[in-house]
């Protein structure tokens, strides 16, 4: 199901403590607004816009360096503003389409609870994914005596919340201006007449408030086992023959002669693609674009690299970073490195310093040192949820 998301990242985090907003903070060496736009844009989002303070623009930028789909708005002077620059910088979404709105401050989200929301979105206005209150609730007020709440039928609302575009932004110019600032997009539909729907929440949905929250989901992520990295090996080869260039990692080098093969023949993107679909137990390239089917003959290799890059991203796992070996007496490989890398980052969606290409020779020994063709072998690290 289509949807597409606005991250709330505009606020100061003044109860967070001494240092740089929340959202800009390291959480297990990333900053805290990418964990949520990973997390959304692997869900499936199709546009996510965050939504930061003024002039926070490109700190965005470098957080976020890498990832692909997202745009940046300002944000305003209180929480709703904010929330309708974001739906604003939906630019030609259809006004059925679903949009969940998802507190930046949340940076645990994953695709099985955008699937719960869509879910329950199905009958409904809006949907909030919620767990019902488990302590017992006291109330005082100033000096008054302490008095007990009853926690019957109450539920604590969490992020993100999913909507039908059309109909959130009607509700929220629907909101009196004496009512107040609503505590979240929910109470706006509400308000308006909308039906809410509970999803089932998850106490990994917790919000970073106080720097407390800060070392306990410092301790979530190094120790609960949330996500598991796995390791996957690629190798390929292929045998020169005639030709005047030859394509290796998604760059085209001119060359004597050129690797044959089906596709592109490009032995990097090969055995980069194995490493990735090894890592996540998918097989091979061979099962997923059999050499036997003519469809693929002489097609650019990126589109395997990308099919894996899908299939990582439609589990709500992430990429951590790649290594690539070329193995050859020529081409010389040092001069096309850096364009080797630029090209690998963009077709991954990685930051140029998780981007490894490397060259060797066998010093005349083997196949590779007689000439008779070139070697690749890749290893990529990924995270998968649990």
């Amino acid at each position: 199901m289509r949807f597409s998301a606005v991250i709330v990242a505009a606020g100061s985090g003044s109860r967070a403590g001494p240092g740089q907003a929340k959202q800009w903070r390291l959480l297990g060496g990333r900053a805290v607004l990418r964990w949520s736009v990973e997390a959304l844009s692997a869900a499936g989002a199709e546009q996510i816009v965050v939504v930061v303070p003024p002039g926070d623009e490109a700190i965005a930028g470098e957080v976020l360096s890498g990832l692909d789909g997202w745009t940046a708005a300002p944000g305003g002077a209180v929480r709703a503003q904010s929330v309708l620059t974001g739906l604003a910088g939906l630019q030609d979404r259809p006004d059925d389409e679903i949009v969940l709105i998802h507190d930046a401050a949340r940076p645990f989200v994953n695709a099985g609870h955008v699937r719960a929301l869509l879910d329950a979105l199905s009958d409904a206005d809006g949907a909030v994914p919620a767990l019902p209150v488990a302590d017992t609730l006291k109330r005082r007020a100033g000096d008054a005596a302490v008095t007990t709440v009853s926690r019957e039928h109450l539920w604590r609302a969490q992020t993100p919340q999913a909507f039908r575009i059309a109909q959130l932004r009607a509700a929220y110019a629907a909101w009196p201006v004496d009512a107040g600032e609503p505590t979240d997009d929910a109470a706006v539909v509400e308000r308006a007449g909308g039906s809410i729907a509970l999803a089932p929440g998850d106490p990994m949905l917790m919000k970073l408030t106080y720097p407390e929250d800060f070392v306990m989901a410092e301790a979530l992520v190094a120790g609960s086992g949330q996500r598991t990295t796995r390791i996957g090996m690629g190798f390929d080869a292929h045998r020169w023959g005639p030709g005047d260039a030859v394509w290796l990692c998604g760059v085209r080098i001119d060359h004597d002669q050129t690797l044959i093969g089906h596709s592109d023949a490009d032995a990097g993107l090969h055995a980069l693609t194995d490493a990735l679909l090894g890592a996540i137990g998918e097989g091979d390239i061979g099962d997923h674009f059999p050499p036997t089917d003519p469809k693929w003959k002489g097609v650019d290799s990126s589109v395997f690299l990308s099919h894996a890059v899908d299939l990582i991203q439609s589990r709500g796992g992430r990429i951590v970073n790649v290594d690539v070996t070329l193995i050859c007496e020529r081409p010389r490989i040092k001069p096309h490195r850096a364009a080797m890398r630029e090209r690998l980052a963009s077709l991954l969606g990685l930051s140029l310093d998780r981007v490894s290409v490397k060259a060797t020779t066998t010093e005349g020994m083997g196949f590779t040192g007689r000439e008779e063709g070139l070697a690749a072998q890749a290893v990529a690290a990924v995270e998968l949820p649990n």
